[in-house]
């Protein structure tokens, strides 16, 4: 936990009280203080010094969190596994390192040199350097990276995974620079140490399987400071030894070879003049350093690596013991061909394996499997829901059913029919009567403004014979003129006079004599 004032903690210095904490240590004592003048307005302090408390905001409290980590933790070494591997675009590559318990973030800048990033992977226990800070826009405390080293190798296998990665760029362990063995070797030279009990292993194994061997030693140190320059140096000297040879009489093969122990004692095999040595030579070289388990670079450039000195005194001496024993070599060439061709199919199913488990087909089975679930359990619920539903509706309709009787529902629509039936008889014998009304009444309208039914009354129509006009005054026509005058039944032709005009105001005419004129009017017309 931090505490963040402005008195710091010391032994000689305990935490002082809450009521003291706003307190300035120069000031007087209280009593010594001259009194001020309060005035009606004057309240006082509202909060008292106990009640006043600091308030940080996050980007200060970040600010002195990150402070503290880098004065704490300046450079720190820590263990655990990858996780969460991401490259950004940027070339800054951000990881989890995590073990059991918790956690850590992690970030390697592209600017950050001397680290070989190839081995930071996920699942890979590693050994970390650097420096604790804090991402102030998450507030998130991280590691920033400095050293990467593989945990539980030291300096030594750093420097040899190094070493190895620089050889190969340079093409020094292609298989395709490789020579092959002779069949027959007559003539093999040895590099290693004349005490070295891998030695006298060689000697046996040949005086055992090819007593006529030709060995030619070149004696050198096999292990401490200087060994490798002379291991590179006897190389040298037997390459040498077998350029001055006539040609078929020189060596067929270099064993360079010790026996087993610790990294420290194998180093020298994983020096690079030693390995550029091996790389130069103008015949082939076999290497068997150490026991099964232990590789070097030597083992790496070398035209054949051996498990064991034993193991490559066999394998040059192979030729010749199978000439030896030629039967049961048969024998034994069909046991390895089928072993071969197992170990093959094995390496093939293997690697078959390891497609299937870097594809995850057993995600997308579970996942397939899961689903069949779903769909299983759900067919299954189906049928009884439907049944449950079909049974539920068929007791809804039984119900109804039960509460109303079709006959006596058949006999209310028959009788809603029939009333129907007599509602629209009566409706269009009444529709009928109105129309028939309406056109009798539009009848006898028609025959009151007709001009014949006027007629008919007792009165005439007089006009002009010449010109056909009403005559409606005595003043529009003279004696002398003929006029014809129109009665209900026929018409009489007679001539005027004598005409007298009326003295008293015309009587007005109605609607219906203006339209038995006006028709007047258009029938003589």
């Amino acid at each position: 936990m931090l505490f963040c004032s402005k008195w710091t903690r010391t032994p000689e210095k305990p935490w002082p009280s809450a009521a003291s904490w706003n307190r300035c240590p120069s000031s007087r004592p209280l009593e010594t203080m001259p009194r001020k003048a309060q005035s009606q307005w004057d309240f006082g302090e509202l909060f008292g010094p106990q009640q006043t408390r600091q308030v940080w905001t996050v980007t200060e409290l970040t600010q002195r969190v990150k402070n503290l980590l880098a004065q704490h933790f300046p450079s720190i070494w820590v263990k655990g596994e990858v996780s969460n591997l991401r490259t950004q675009p940027s070339g800054h590559l951000y990881f989890t390192l995590k073990d059991a318990g918790a956690q850590l973030a992690c970030v390697l800048f592209r600017g950050q040199s001397g680290i070989q990033r190839d081995l930071l992977a996920d699942g890979r226990q590693l050994l970390l350097s650097g420096e604790i800070t804090v991402y102030d826009a998450r507030g998130q405390y991280q590691l920033v990276v400095r050293t990467v080293e593989p945990l539980g190798l030291g300096a030594l296998q750093l420097a040899f995974e190094r070493l190895k990665q620089k050889l190969q760029a340079e093409g020094l362990f292609d298989l395709a620079r490789k020579r092959p063995l002779p069949r027959f070797c007559y003539r093999v030279g040895v590099v290693t140490s004349a005490a070295a009990a891998a030695w006298r292993d060689i000697q046996s194994v040949w005086l055992r399987r090819h007593p006529g061997m030709e060995i030619l030693l070149a004696p050198c140190r096999v292990q401490g400071e200087g060994a490798a320059a002379e291991i590179a140096a006897a190389i040298a000297f037997l390459n040498a030894w077998h350029a001055a040879q006539p040609a078929g009489r020189g060596l067929h093969a270099i064993l360079v070879t010790r026996g087993g122990g610790s990294l420290e004692d194998l180093w020298a095999f994983n020096e690079e003049v030693v390995a550029r040595a091996i790389f130069h030579s103008t015949v082939p070289v076999v290497s068997a350093v150490g026991h099964e388990t232990d590789f070097t670079i030597s083992d790496f450039v070398a035209d054949l690596r051996a498990p064991t000195p034993s193991a490559a005194a066999e394998l040059l001496s192979e030729g010749m013991f199978q000439i030896r024993q030629l039967w049961p070599r048969l024998l034994k060439t069909l046991h390895h061909h089928v072993f071969q061709r197992f170990d093959r199919k094995t390496e093939y199913f293997q690697n078959l394996e390891a497609r299937l488990q870097r594809c995850h087909p057993r995600r997308h089975l579970e996942q397939q499997i899961q689903q069949l679930d779903d769909l299983m359990e759900r067919l299954q619920r189906l049928p009884a829901r439907r049944w449950q539903d079909q049974k539920l509706h068929l007791d809804r309709l039984s119900q109804r059913l039960a509460r109303v009787k079709p006959s006596r529902w058949f006999q209310r629509r028959v009788e809603r029919l029939q009333s129907l039936q007599q509602r629209l008889r009566e409706r269009a014998a009444l529709e009928l009567q109105r129309h028939q009304t309406h056109v009798q009444h539009l009848q006898e309208q028609l025959h009151l403004l007709s001009p014949q039914h006027t007629l008919e009354r007792g009165y005439s129509i007089t006009h002009d014979a010449a010109t056909g006009r009403i005559l409606r005054r005595a003043e529009e026509t003279a004696p002398g003129r003929v006029v014809v005058t129109r009665l209900a039944h026929g018409k009489i032709l007679s001539r005027v006079e004598k005409s007298e005009a009326e003295t008293q105001e015309p009587v007005k005419k109605n609607s219906a004599d203006e339209i038995a004129e006006g028709t007047s009017d258009q029938t003589i017309k």
